[in-house]
């Protein structure tokens, strides 16, 4: 890492990352490209995820917070691409992103400006036998929301153009700001090892969190099923692009 990268903002580790990916068209997702990037795709395709994962061991600038360590994270991104100087930077953008406590969506909205939404939350991790499985839970709408799945044997490690590498090789976030500006951030962590799902369910008011565009694509069944092992992490400090 160069000595001039920006400071770090957030450490953890993400853990039992349940990706559950639905290719979209990509007018549904065109109105929220931040500036200075584009839709980034595989295979001639264009994808949304769900992604529900455990947050774990969190400290904001290095301080861990009490109380706000450990908890649950669910949201829906999809996959963007820009050209810096030093080539192409392959990142995530969020449509909406939920935990269960209000201070940290406080503070994810005020320093990036994240569609953070925080509702009642919980999960479930079946992970000691042959067949694991992970499930997130969230409260919307007096009703309860879920994502699941169900893998079998060891993980395996990413195959080099596979489609999970896609969905997981994106180590760039970009958030369009209020003023039209774009913000960039990093995050660092190791090449994961996944499982290839068996099952997978989705069960939530698509409507209501994410908007009707995405009805369609969300309510099909998923192009693909992901469970990453996960790692530590590192979210630096973002820095704005400006806009053209």
């Amino acid at each position: 890492m160069k000595t001039d990268s920006p400071p770090v903002f957030l450490t953890a580790e993400w853990r039992y990352l349940a990706m559950l990916n639905y290719v979209v068209n990509p007018k549904v997702l065109a109105p929220f490209v931040p500036a200075g990037t584009e839709l980034d795709s595989w295979a001639g395709k264009n994808f949304v995820s769900v992604v529900g994962f455990r947050f774990l061991n969190t400290r904001v600038l290095r301080i861990p917070l009490p109380f706000h360590r450990h908890f649950e994270e669910v949201n829906l991104r999809f996959y963007v691409r820009r050209k810096a100087p030093d080539g192409w930077r392959r990142g995530v953008v969020f449509i909406r992103e939920l935990v269960p406590r209000r201070a940290i969506a406080w503070t994810a909205r005020t320093f990036y400006n994240e569609p953070y939404l925080a509702l009642p939350m919980s999960h479930r991790i079946a992970a000691e036998q042959e067949i694991k499985s992970a499930r997130y839970s969230w409260q919307f709408n007096r009703k309860e929301n879920f994502m699941s799945l169900r893998v079998r044997g060891e993980a395996q490690p990413l195959r080099a153009g596979s489609e999970a590498e896609f969905i997981t090789e994106h180590y760039w976030g970009y958030t369009a700001q209020r003023d039209g500006s774009t913000l960039e951030y990093q995050v660092e962590h190791p090449r994961w090892r996944v499982w290839e799902a068996e099952t997978a369910e989705l069960n939530c008011d698509i409507a209501g969190l994410y908007g009707e565009p995405f009805c369609e694509p969300l309510s099909a069944p998923p192009a693909s099923a992901l469970l990453a092992e996960g790692s530590a992490v590192t979210v630096r400090a973002g820095v704005r692009l400006i806009s053209k």
